[in-house]
């Protein structure tokens, strides 16, 4: 009974409401709105083998404070070497309307990002600087598991540290990050990067942690148009997506990084409901193209 106690108070503290934390997330660049139908899903309800490997290649972008390392609880699961990661019910974080999807789900991650090299990992360049780079830790395996549990516990071999920004971008246009790990990734491999620009109307999808919820997919998107320095389209993505990779849904190549787009919710009745457009309404959601990352900050034998 003793042991049952110190688990349930151990896990009533982990799971506490970080506001802080939240207004990290909630700073600056926001995609974030459902074009069309809510394309969203979990990796487990994907059954594409080569969707499945690239998104096995993306992380959640996190303040390492809210990373418990290994105690007693960890021992008592036979788990001493990983983090747990504190992470507020999403609903209650952002005041939601409990018809809201994903409400009960854990919202942990204030961006998401991307391994393009052995030790590398490209976001969004609003998520990090050099400043913040001590205080931003990279988990692999933020997601849902088939039995609507949360995998909020992460060996020591999924979290990564930041060493440096490497090169970053942040204007009207260009919003982008590459950051050197503290050591060389083992259990994931680099993205394939597209040495060119999409195509008005090219079928694309994205993988990341709207909200900072766990890991979603989502597809059925095209891209709207090209601008200089990034491209626009429909994706059902929010805050918490920034970071994201796009991919090309032919060759399953990066084909930008998700920075910014509408605003995540609308309130109604005194809660809030994600906001909805038509697919080809609304302003879209924007991508630096990963074309110009590679010219900009380095070249691909640089990366990969």
């Amino acid at each position: 009974m003793k042991t049952l106690l110190v688990l349930t108070a151990f896990l009533a503290s982990s799971l506490t409401t970080i506001s802080a934390s939240a207004q990290f997330r909630m700073r600056g660049s926001h995609p974030g709105v459902i074009y069309g139908d809510d394309n969203r899903q979990e990796p487990y309800q994907v059954s594409d083998p080569q969707i499945l490997a690239v998104a096995d290649s993306t992380v959640a972008v996190v303040e390492a404070k809210a990373l418990i390392p290994g105690k007693a609880f960890f021992r008592m699961l036979g788990q001493a070497n990983a983090y747990q990661l504190k992470a507020p019910q999403f609903g209650t974080e952002y005041g939601l309307c409990k018809q809201e999807p994903y409400y009960s789900q854990p919202s942990g991650a204030f961006c998401s990002g991307f391994l393009v090299g052995p030790d590398l990992i490209a976001t969004a360049g609003h998520c990090i600087d050099e400043k913040k780079c001590g205080s931003v830790a990279f988990a692999f395996g933020f997601q849902m598991n088939p039995n609507n549990t949360a995998n909020i516990t992460f060996p020591q071999t999924e979290v990564y540290g930041c060493k440096k920004v490497i090169a970053r971008e942040l204007t009207s246009n260009q919003d982008y990050a590459v950051v050197q790990l503290d050591r060389p990734v083992q259990n994931h491999k680099p993205l394939k990067l597209a040495a060119r620009v999409p195509q008005v109307n090219e079928s694309i999808y994205v993988i990341g942690h709207p909200a900072g919820l766990p890991k979603k997919i989502a597809g059925g998107a095209n891209v709207r148009k090209l601008n200089k320095g990034f491209f626009s389209a429909n994706l059902d993505t929010y805050g918490g997506n920034s970071g994201s990779a796009v991919f090309s849904a032919v060759t399953n190549e990066v084909l930008g990084i998700l920075v910014r787009g509408e605003n995540d919710f609308n309130t109604v009745n005194g809660c809030r409901l994600s906001n909805q457009c038509k697919n080809d309404q609304c302003r879209g959601e924007d991508i630096t193209y990963i074309d110009y990352v590679i010219k900009s900050a380095g070249t691909r034998r640089r990366w990969q």
